[in-house]
């Protein structure tokens, strides 16, 4: 008997091709049926029975979904024989054969019973082409609701009293026997919707194996006597054989696509030469980013097959928040990759102002990382549309509680544009002296002469005077007061005077009217003295300039030609040393501070030092 339920059960596997073949099954579970409703079953016999009809079910299963287009394909069950059944009793009910046309109707609905089920089978198989899991359950439970309610419809009318028809009539015979059959199939439809509900997430994931073309492989795996000795220890845990399969297969294909992608980029991409100056660059930032991206990856295929090819809401935010971080971060990466070549490129060119560049650098990044985070946050599940209406209304509100940082940042647009000072300028800011280390988007930071570090807020530079003593071109100024005895000679201090003038003027590295200077290109549209403008100073003055308290003062005013301090200290010492020369070639003595007291009586002079 097991062995001939097996062979019809089998048979529905083919049911997708033929009505005869859905009848078959159909014939197959009505026995298992009457055998459990038989009055000396036992409760042995009815689990035996129970397993099969699982199995039957399982197996039924796996080929329905192997065939399922042509399933859907099919016309409807038993159209034809109804049409005929309702012409007979039609003709049954004039000729006044009560019994015929109620054999008759019974097999009907016993038709429509069937048909009822495989409408069922056919509107949920194409529900689970539905998008995600919840949608499918919901069209589940319509399609078995709408099921219930049309047979239960036909189980309205009671026909039990013709079981007390005693009759050897051949007709009331067969209507018993349609009887027994109609409600067995009330049971057997009753089973098929418990089996649906019970194979439910098995039918999903079959669904998607169909999809990908791989009910076939899935099938004779899930067959297999060792699979299938696994399979229900995995199950626990919700996985599967060819989950693990898949699984792997997944992990070495994405391996095998990430070392060919490398492969490719090192063989061909980093061959290119226009390329070769940013690739070699990109690729050393972007190895880290890509391992972590194809670990995310591998992790997501891996919940999406373990959940039966279907996604998790809030897995898949996670993930899509992931995605949109490491896209962020490698967009940042290829972007201050880029930078840091275009800068190297720049500063050997010295055609832009490298504080415009990291100025323009910090912007670009701003504006990744802000995209990126309008990303994660519409991938977490953010409404956009009302944080940015949000910023219209909070606006006013944000911009009183950063005003500072605005203040800040438009002291950074006016530092720029005003070509106040650049970075490694030597500048004083009220009582700050230093280097310019960087004129950032919020501070600029100097280095003192001491080493310390100083950050100032670029807002400060719109309140207070900046002196810049790197912006000099040619001349940086020698001052100095030379005083001389008042017991010198005056024509030993006139010639002195004028040796010193000459040998300044002659010197060198001292500026002066002769000394050659080209202007840069000029393009300015105002009027302005290119001299003060680019820094350009060649004054030489030396002369006897007054009658201190202790000393005849002699003043020396020159600039030379250099700006560094270095070099500018060494040409004042060279002209310290030639004016000693020339003071000591004169007669001359360096005067001392010193206090003279004069004795009225005795007409002297008391020098106090």
């Amino acid at each position: 008997m097991k062995i001939f339920l097996f062979l019809l059960l089998f048979a529905f596997a083919f049911l997708a091709s033929a009505d005869a073949e859905y009848t078959k099954f159909v014939d197959a579970q009505l026995e298992l049926v009457y055998e459990m409703n038989e009055d000396n079953v036992t409760q042995e016999k009815i689990e035996s029975l129970i397993e099969i009809q699982n199995l039957a079910y399982e197996k039924a299963l796996d080929v329905l979904m192997a065939n399922k287009a042509d399933f859907l394909n099919s016309k409807n069950l038993f159209d034809s024989e109804m049409f005929s059944l309702k012409k007979i009793m039609s003709i049954n009910q004039r000729a006044g054969n009560a019994y015929a046309a109620l054999r008759d109707e019974i097999k009907l609905k016993s038709y429509m019973v069937s048909r009822n089920q495989n409408l069922m089978i056919k509107e949920i198989l194409l529900a689970l082409d539905a998008p995600g899991v919840d949608a499918f359950e919901e069209k589940l439970n319509k399609a078995a609701q709408k099921n219930q309610a049309e047979t239960q419809e036909l189980y309205e009318k009671d026909y039990a009293y013709l079981n007390e028809v005693e009759s050897s009539s051949s007709t009331i015979i067969q209507a018993k026997k349609n009887l027994r059959e109609f409600y067995a199939l009330k049971d057997m439809n009753v089973d098929m919707i418990n089996n649906i509900y019970k194979l439910e997430n098995k039918m999903y994931r079959l669904n998607k194996y169909t999809k990908y073309h791989l009910i076939g492989a899935v099938i004779y795996i899930n067959n297999a006597p060792v699979v299938k000795d696994v399979n229900p220890i995995l199950e626990d845990y919700g996985l599967s054989v060819v989950k693990l399969a898949l699984i792997a297969i997944l992990v070495l294909l994405i391996h095998f696509f990430r070392k060919t992608l490398n492969y490719a980029i090192k063989s061909y991409i980093l061959t290119i030469d226009s390329l070769s100056a940013y690739s070699k660059e990109i690729m050393h930032g972007l190895y880290r980013p890509f391992d972590i991206l194809v670990l995310v990856v591998n992790a997501d295929m891996m919940v999406y097959i373990y959940n039966n090819f279907s996604s998790i809401e809030a897995v898949s935010k996670t993930f899509d928040v992931a995605y949109a971080l490491i896209l962020t971060f490698i967009a940042y990466k290829v972007v201050n990759s880029v930078a840091r070549i275009k800068v190297a490129e720049i500063s050997n060119g010295d055609k832009v102002k490298n504080e415009i560049i990291n100025v323009g650098i910090k912007i670009i990044n701003f504006v990744i990382v802000t995209i990126g985070f309008l990303i994660v946050l519409y991938f977490g599940g953010v409404d956009l549309t009302a944080v940015l209406s949000g910023l219209g209304i909070g606006g006013l509100a944000v911009a009183f509680a950063a005003k500072d940082t605005i203040s800040n940042f438009f002291g950074t647009l006016s530092v720029l544009f005003s070509d106040v000072f650049s970075q490694g300028d030597w500048i004083i800011v009220g009582e700050k002296e230093g280097v310019v280390v960087e004129i950032g988007l919020r501070v600029t930071t100097l280095r003192t002469f001491d080493n310390a570090l100083i950050s100032i807020p670029n807002g400060t530079f719109a309140t207070v005077d900046v002196k810049n003593w790197s912006r000099r071109t040619l001349g940086r100024r020698i001052k100095m007061n030379i005083g001389v005895k008042y017991d010198s000679k005056p024509q030993d201090i006139k010639n002195a005077v004028e040796q010193i003038r000459a040998m300044i003027d002659g010197h060198p590295e001292i500026a002066t009217a002769r000394t050659a200077h080209e202007h840069k290109i000029w393009r300015a549209p105002k009027l302005l003295s290119k001299d003060d403008y680019e820094g350009v100073k060649k004054t030489l003055l030396v002369y006897l300039d007054e009658f201190g308290p202790s000393s005849v003062n002699i003043m020396v005013y020159c600039f030379s030609k250099t700006v560094e301090w270095q070099r500018w200290l060494e040409v004042k010492e060279d002209l310290m040393y030639r004016i000693m020369e020339i003071l000591e070639n004169n007669s001359l003595e360096f005067a001392f501070p010193s206090l003279s007291i004069y004795n009225e009586n005795s007409n002297e002079y008391k020098v106090l030092v």
